[in-house]
């Protein structure tokens, strides 16, 4: 798939994002807390992110700060929890939150359009002052699918392909936050 039609998926995201505004603020929300994660636990908190359903799927409304600039991953992870676990020779921040929501067993990474992971989100755009407040939709998700698991942010970006590296070739997770039920 080129760039272009991606940024049109994208374009059309945030189109159906404004367009859903009227119902957005007659749903209930679910307000999530992000840290950083830290070879030692979880680390300081970057902001927050409210998750909101409309008839369009679960907007994400991030009021994220202190980030690195850029195109970053971004996914349900299928555990309530961002702290640290340890390999044999290393800790390994953010590793408890587990892999990728995929409750349908589809053990692919195609992105929010696609019929992979359900926990595969829109990338996450963080602004040059490192702050991240763009709504992104994903629209195959509610909010009930998603309640005690976590959203986890990943250094650089993510491809919506296993190829040429595994789960979109995203950097290390880089903030965490677990999302209440």
């Amino acid at each position: 798939m080129t760039k272009l039609p991606r940024i049109l998926i994208a374009l059309a995201a945030v189109v159906a994002v404004l367009l859903a505004k009227p119902v957005i603020a007659q749903t209930p929300s679910l307000v999530v807390d992000v840290n950083l994660t830290s070879s030692l636990g979880i680390g300081s908190g970057v902001g927050t992110i409210t998750l909101k359903d409309t008839k369009y799927g679960l907007v994400l409304a991030p009021d994220l700060f202190n980030l690195t600039p850029g195109i970053h991953g971004f996914h349900v992870h299928e555990n309530p929890d961002c702290g640290t676990k340890f390999s044999r020779i290393q800790a390994v921040p953010g590793s408890a939150a587990g892999g990728h929501y995929d409750p349908l067993d589809a053990d692919a990474h195609e992105g929010p359009y696609g019929s992979g992971h359900l926990g595969d989100l829109p990338p996450l755009l963080v602004a040059t002052d490192g702050t991240a407040t763009t709504p992104i939709l994903a629209p195959r998700l509610e909010s009930s699918f998603i309640k005690a698991r976590s959203l986890m942010i990943h250094a650089g970006g993510d491809n919506f392909s296993d190829e040429p590296a595994a789960l979109g070739g995203g950097g290390a997770r880089l903030a965490c936050g677990v999302i209440p039920e």
